[in-house]
């Protein structure tokens, strides 16, 4: 199921769709019938203009912030039991590099702000979260836990989750440790939404912190790669939260 999820979860995203769809439109051109041809142009267009609204700074600032804003910013101190949980994102192996280094923009974002709020309490513990991938060596929780060491938290406050590969199994790994006891959730505003809903369905009781805010408004028309990363990223949390649904359907 884990593997299913995600390829159906890359085939809707906005450059592989459109991709499919200038196949089949390619496919349908050479078959030479009426009928076939304009399902073809009607493709075409359609391949176009996902890639073209998606791109566009309107559209990306919508898909981003209905799901952003959702959640502000997280400045309350901790008090009693002090457990930051920081969600697994990716990094790239580097020979040379340091951990930090390694981390991908949306790793170290979710990190940093993972220690802010690991600064807000006392004698707090430091999760952190994800496995290898299956083609590195080294588990991303385990790149994350060096990350972390190198800007300051010490070894003996961090807890490394290496075989969670989604939000459900780092959610019933956490639960292990903190039972129903609130604990501080640390993830990307855009995945904020769906990770909440996740951990409360467990009975679990997360307070959001989010981080990673990619909704930036422009009042100007334009098309920007920038975009289309922002509309991807909330595309696929809009269809995590679709496959949760169906989930709870079946």
């Amino acid at each position: 199921m884990f593997w299913l999820k995600k390829i159906l979860s890359q085939l809707v995203m906005p450059i592989p769709f459109s991709i499919m769809l200038l196949v089949i439109a390619a496919i349908l051109w050479r078959t030479q019938r009426a009928t076939l041809l304009r399902f073809g142009r009607v493709t075409l267009i359609t391949s176009i203009l996902v890639l073209a609204l998606t791109s566009q700074s309107q559209v990306s600032y919508f898909l981003a912030d209905s799901l952003e804003s959702q959640y502000q910013v997280n400045h309350q101190p901790i008090t009693g039991t002090c457990v930051v949980m920081v969600l697994g994102s990716g990094n790239r192996e580097q020979y040379g590099h340091t951990a930090v280094q390694q981390l991908s923009s949306t790793a170290l974002a979710r990190l940093t702000e993972g220690i802010r709020q690991f600064g807000l309490g006392q004698h707090c513990t430091l999760v952190v979260s994800g496995w290898s991938g299956g083609n590195q060596p080294t588990a991303h929780a385990t790149i994350m836990a060096q990350a972390a060491e190198e800007l300051g938290i010490p070894t003996a406050n961090i807890v490394v989750f290496n075989q969670p590969k989604d939000t459900i199994e780092e959610a019933y790994a956490l639960k292990n440790i903190v039972g129903y006891r609130p604990f501080r959730l640390v993830t990307s505003a855009t995945h904020m939404p769906r990770s909440m809903q996740i951990f409360t369905s467990l009975d679990m009781q997360p307070q959001p912190a989010p981080s990673d805010f990619i909704a930036r408004q422009s009042y100007r028309w334009r098309l920007g790669a920038d975009q289309l990363l922002a509309s991807q990223k909330a595309i696929h949390e809009y269809v995590g939260m679709l496959w949760l649904q169906i989930k709870e359907i079946s």
